[in-house]
This record gives C-alpha cells, structure tokens and sequence, in this order.
C-alpha cells in the first residue's frame, strides 16, 4: 500500500497501568492484572456478564450484573452491584443478589415503583429477574427458569425478596427468562419483555406481581443462528414521531461469530410489537458486545451498557483473577438514511465532560508526520481518539509497540466495511474462536466518514458515520502501544485529528 497519509506516534517512555511514575519495564512484564480496563467496568475477582438491573435513582447510576464471586468462571449467578455519579468511574458494592430456594439468580432488570404499584412503599426499587433452578434442570423436566422480584427501600443496598415468588411460572419451556419492564404510560400498565426460546413474549401487570400473556413476536424475523436472550423494549422520540426498538441478544449467530445483539424498529400499542423491518440488523458488528440493556428512569436519554465479551471465548480469556469488563455507557439513537431508520450509538457525553486534548491539530496534511511523543506519554495505554475524512477512502490505523504487538482497524473501500485485526494484538492461542478479523459493513450514504476510537487497556470501541457503525473487541497485549499510523492509498484530507485523555 502506497503511504499518501501517515501519522506516526514514535516510541516514548509509557507510565505503567495505575502505577503512577513506575516504567512498564519494572512493573508490567509478567502482569496479567494489566488487563485489567482502566475506565470501562470490571469486579474486583471472579466471574461477570450479563448487565442487569441498570437504573438511574437520586443521582446515581446502579449497576447490577451477573456474578460468580468465587471463582474467574461462570458458575452459581448472583447480582453484583457497583454505583457510578458520572456513568464513567463505577464503585463496586456489596452482592446485591444471592441464589436462593427457587435457584440462582439470572438476568433481569429494575424499575423505580413511583405510585407504589405492588405496595411495598412509594419509589421502591424493584428487580425483576430469573430463577434457575439447577435442580430442576438435572431431572430435564424443562420448567427449570421462573420470574421474580425482590424490593429495596435503601436505594439497592438491601433487598427483600417477594413471598409469593415465582410471579411467572414457567409454561413449559426450556429458554424462559432475562425480564426486561418498563412502565407504559398510555395503557397504564407495566410491560415485560421476556426471552422465550427463539422469540419475545410481552406480557403486562398493574403492580408487577400478577402478569398476563399479551403477545409474541420473532416468528419468521430477524436472525436465529441462536437462542435469543436479554430483551430490551424502548421508545424513541424522532422528528417523524413515535418509534420503538426491540433489542434482542442472540447467542450463537452473531456477524462475526458467536454472541451478538440484533435490533428490530417499529411500532408498540401496549399490546404487540409490530415492525416492517425484513433485513437483519446488528446493534454493534465487533465480537465483544453482547447482552447489552438500557438504563430504567433516565427521561429521554437512552442509554445502554453491554457484556464486553463473547461465549465462544470468554471463559477462556487471559485474566486470572477475574473476567470481563463493560462496554462504556453509549446514547442510543435514531437516524434516518435513506428509506430506513437505523440505531446509533455513541458514547456517553459524560466521557468527555473534563477531558483535555493532548493534541487537537486542525489539519495534518498528506505524508506530514507529527511527533506526539511529549503529549502521549500521559496517556498510558488508555484514551479517546478521533479523526474525520473529507471524502471517502480507504484507509487503515495501526497500533503497535516494541514486543511486536499490532493492533490494526479501518475501512476496506472495494468491499465497503470496516474492520479491526487482533490477529497479531498480543496472546490470541487461548482460544481458536477467538475471531481475529471482524467486519462491518458500511451503512451511511454519506460522501465523507468520521471515525472515533476509545482504546483502554484490553479493548477498542469504533464509532464509525456518527455512530452508524460500532465495533467492540478485546485483545491481550502486555505492553502499551507506543506507535500510531494512519494510512490511506489515496490523496485526502485528515481532518480534526484530535487525542483525549480520559480522566
């Protein structure tokens, strides 16, 4: 490839993760812990995936998330739980959540009870999530996951568990769980949507205790590779009216191998979801977002949080002590191009609320190379990049450092997509599903691109088209990247190339 673009960060001294005026040499050789992501969520020890519980309440975000707390491995779920103010630093809290009678304790959610619906005090917190019954799964009578609640006055740091649990017993089924409620206001009513096999049932309660079968929907639609989990429902304000988005996890049969989050747009009276939508489409191409649900109680902001890894792999992964991170927060929304309308994500402002560019150039021209040295070295291997194209071209990033290690995404103009190449980003032999080269592909009609990219210290976000484009995937290199190229074969316009520090 002919180099007509190229930006270079030349090698430099790194600070070593969380070790403040420490060499990486002297403190990062051997290190697994360095994995470890600087700012997207990861427990203290054992084992996490799927978000659950997301709420906004008196100024702070509650995370609750599926955890094993003894050991890096899935194994008996219960609900942890971790509190953040700005959607960026999250503080880990005491178990929210242990296995009980009816089973361990799987996904679901939480709603604030403002008018006190089911009685147990007025903006009580709810959860709602699933038993599974491990000792009903082994007698394979298929009634092995219910629905139930549990209720806190202190804000998530207690709970009490309903006495008539299960609200929803099971019809038979063997896949029945993940709830996901929301309140709907035109009917009054409160809306679950629930994971049942290949399709999502809706059903609906006056006061989250008594729930009735309203409608299903994914007969015929949308991918299913996989069994479809963690259902999201939510509503959009656009300037042609009223949409709805139904969010549905299917594992496995994503784009690019294993877990992904399919997305379908349309319409929702109360009762069913209906949509026009014929063509499949993914919420985030990359391998490692998955499961990802919005946040109860935020008004008109939708925002969403993801399991940062994929089931082919991710009890496997190079992390001893602990496993899995979060995607960071992203603002969903809708855009329309061309004939359709298409979900968009990008991350939350608050990311950049108090972040300092350590370079902000307003243009780099073709073949000029700039030295960022003096600014990166107080970046560590973690921050907030971004760059724009006046006209569509082929083009790749690179990261590397002096172990050898390359990190490598961009765009492929012949096929139209994007892509990020792990496959020679540090350790990848842990696992042959481990998908070195996912793809995306192109969406936006637009004749430019804009791209940003936020690179923590063992994953990489892409936003491509104004969030019409994202890709989440992990990768496992020891040592900081010291080293950035930008390349293109043809004669552009580098634009607002701009470097963030995230605080």
């Amino acid at each position: 490839m002919v180099k007509k673009l190229a930006l270079v960060l030349l090698a430099f001294p790194f600070l070593s993760y969380g070790q403040k005026g420490t060499t990486v040499a002297k403190k990062q050789s051997n290190n697994l812990e360095n994995y470890r992501p600087a700012y997207h969520f990861s427990p203290k020890k054992g084992w996490m995936n799927d978000p659950n519980g997301l709420v906004y309440l008196d100024g702070e975000y509650h995370l609750f998330f599926q955890h094993n707390p003894h050991k890096p491995v899935w194994g008996p779920m219960h609900w942890g739980h971790a509190i953040s103010t700005d959607l960026i630093h999250w503080k880990e809290q005491p178990i929210a959540l242990f296995p009980d009678s009816l089973g361990t304790i799987f996904s679901g959610s939480a709603v604030i009870d403002k008018d006190n619906t089911a009685g147990f005090g007025k903006d009580a917190l709810v959860a709602i999530y699933t038993n599974h019954s491990h000792e009903i799964e082994d007698k394979k009578t298929g009634l092995h996951q219910t629905q139930s609640i549990a209720y806190s006055l202190d804000k998530g740091q207690t709970w009490t568990k309903y006495k008539g649990n299960p609200v929803i017993a099971n019809p038979g089924i063997w896949d029945f769980r993940d709830p996901k409620v929301l309140w709907h206001k035109e009917t009054g009513q409160w809306i679950m949507a629930l994971a049942t096999k290949q399709s999502i049932t809706f059903y609906g309660s006056k006061d989250l205790k008594a729930w009735s079968k309203l409608s299903e929907f994914g007969a015929g639609i949308g991918a299913h590779g996989g069994v479809w989990e963690c259902p999201d429902l939510i509503r959009f304000n656009t300037s042609e009216g009223e949409r709805w988005v139904l969010l549905v996890s299917i594992n496995p049969g994503g784009p690019n191998t294993g877990s992904a989050t399919q997305y379908f747009v349309g319409a929702f009276d109360g009762h069913m979801f209906t949509t026009d939508q014929k063509d499949t489409r993914w919420m985030d191409y990359g391998p490692d977002n998955y499961a990802g649900v919005t946040f109860s109680n935020t008004g008109d902001r939708n925002l969403l949080i993801g399991w940062m890894s994929n089931w082919e792999y991710a009890n496997q992964v190079p992390t001893p002590t602990w496993r899995s991170g979060n995607t960071i927060v992203r603002e969903l929304g809708l855009a329309k191009d061309g004939a359709g309308w298409i979900l968009t994500s990008k991350p939350v402002s608050e990311l950049s609320r108090g972040s300092k560019s350590v370079l902000k150039p307003k243009q780099i021209k073709v073949n000029k190379t700039v030295d960022l040295s003096e600014f990166i070295a107080k970046l560590g291997n973690t921050f907030d990049g971004s760059f724009a194209l006046d006209k569509l071209v082929e083009f790749k990033v690179e990261l590397s450092n002096d172990d050898g290690d390359h990190l490598v995404f961009g765009f492929d103009k012949k096929k139209n997509e994007y892509y990020i190449d792990r496959s020679k980003a540090g350790e990848t032999n842990f696992s042959d599903k481990f998908v070195l080269r996912p793809v995306a592909p192109r969406i936006a009609m637009a004749t430019g691109s804009d791209v940003r990219f936020l690179l923590d210290r063992n994953s990489i976000e892409l936003f491509a088209d104004k969030g019409k484009v994202n890709m989440s995937a992990l990768f496992f290199a020891k040592k900081p990247f010291t080293n950035l190229v930008v390349q293109s074969n043809e004669r552009v316009t580098l634009k607002d190339f701009n470097v963030k520090r995230v605080n």
